[in-house]
């Protein structure tokens, strides 16, 4: 039996006492907030998107980063056991679009609380208003952990499971960061992600509060295609929104920082130039003697349709039967090519996660411990991993929560 003490309260960290106290340890978990699962409470805006029902290629697929180090985890716990485990403790599952998997209830709290009723149940004890400083270790292994009111506690094991720097208002302020450097760890440059994208031009906030859907969005640095993918989005007084940029987010993170790209909006993606062209001869030709602000309403949002004219450079009280050809392909060019200016991502409040983190070469991919200093282990948010939105980020806390806690004998 081991005194096993778990630094974090979130998401990781409770799944890892649980399942280090089923293993017959002394489980100690050590939270700075209040309350357990603060972040937890508010993911998939307070429904807690848990996890992803795809199969594990689809899993895989999602990963953004280090993906090939997930391969044992997620393995070893499953989307499906994730669910299992869950419903066991009372907490039934539906399964909504883009498999996403959510509580029946639609409560972040229904989730919370059965990890807490679970914890309780494996005499887990928790302590609450409780803020780690430092990590000890003696002859180079894990020792115990030193309060930021100077008080110290032993231990054989420690999950570091704090979190990355995204939402700062649940705690994660990058503590983990700092006692993985301190242990000798690398920690790779981190950066917001599944963060809303700054748009340059001033028509967006004309559009806030507009919702796109399946529309196709790419982002280019130069000519150099970086992302490309179909979906929701959404425009914001600052710029746009939405899973199909947040996504995108994520595969622009050091770019956006370095500069200026470039983001490409097909609006009619289902149509190839030259269908969307006779569509839009269709629409002139019934509207013949009309004005050309009058003859495209059918077209887009209304809240579009004056942004799309002015940057169409087509007068607006043009009459449609004195619209040229070479005008009418352009407009429709624009159609399948509207483009913003990214100057950069918003900042870690509005961040779903950290991309960066714990280098993942420094750690044991079957146990999540410490190859550096033996009896620390990293679970979630904290290791240099990361996914796109649908519930594949919990996945990675669950697997690697569940590998630390279970393999501490």
């Amino acid at each position: 039996m081991s005194k096993v003490l778990i630094v974090g309260g979130g998401a990781a960290g409770m799944l890892a006492s649980i399942f280090a106290a089923r293993n017959g340890n002394e489980v100690h978990v050590f939270e700075k907030n209040e309350k357990l699962g603060k972040k937890l409470f508010i993911t998939g805006k307070g429904r807690c998107n848990i996890t992803n029902a795809g199969d594990m290629e689809n899993l895989f697929e999602n990963v953004v980063s280090n993906r090939k180090f997930l391969y044992s985890s997620f393995y070893s716990y499953t989307n499906e056991d994730v669910i299992s485990f869950f419903e066991t403790l009372g907490v039934p599952t539906k399964i909504e679009r883009g498999n996403r998997v959510f509580p029946v209830s639609d409560h972040s709290s229904d989730v919370i609380g059965a990890l807490s009723g679970e914890m309780k149940r494996a005499s887990v004890k928790v302590h609450l208003y409780t803020k780690v400083s430092k990590i000890l270790t003696e002859n180079g292994r894990f020792s115990g952990l030193e309060f930021a009111d100077g008080a110290c506690v032993q231990g054989d094991a420690c999950v570091i499971a704090t979190g990355g720097f995204s939402y700062q208002t649940t705690g994660s302020n990058g503590d983990g960061y700092r006692f993985a450097e301190e242990l000798g760890h690398t920690v790779t440059d981190i950066y917001p992600s599944l963060v809303p994208l700054a748009i340059e031009e001033e028509f967006v906030k004309e559009l806030q509060g507009l919702s796109l859907k399946n529309v196709e969005a790419a982002i280019y640095d130069g000519k150099k295609k970086l992302y490309q993918d179909f979906g929701e989005m959404l425009f914001t007084h600052y710029g746009v929104s939405g899973p199909l940029i947040l996504s995108g987010s994520s595969h622009i993170a050091k770019k956006a920082g370095e500069k200026k790209l470039k983001l490409v909006i097909d609006l009619k993606p289902a149509l190839t130039e030259e269908q969307l062209d006779q569509r839009v001869l269709r629409d002139f030709e019934q509207n013949i003697n009309k004005q050309f602000k009058n003859a495209v309403t059918r077209l887009f949002p209304a809240k579009l349709i004056p942004v799309m004219i002015e940057r169409s450079k087509i007068d607006p009280e043009k009459k449609v039967h004195d619209i040229s050809r070479e005008e009418r392909q352009s407009f429709v060019k624009l159609i399948k090519h509207f483009e913003m200016t990214i100057s950069g991502l918003r900042g870690y409040n509005e961040a779903i996660i950290t991309k960066g983190g714990v280098k993942v070469k420094e750690v044991d991919p079957g146990t999540m411990e410490s190859k550096l200093v033996p009896g620390v282990y990293f679970a979630g948010e904290v290791l240099d991993l990361d996914a796109l939105t649908g519930g594949y980020n919990l996945q990675i806390a669950w697997s690697t929560a569940y590998a630390a806690g279970s393999s501490i004998k």
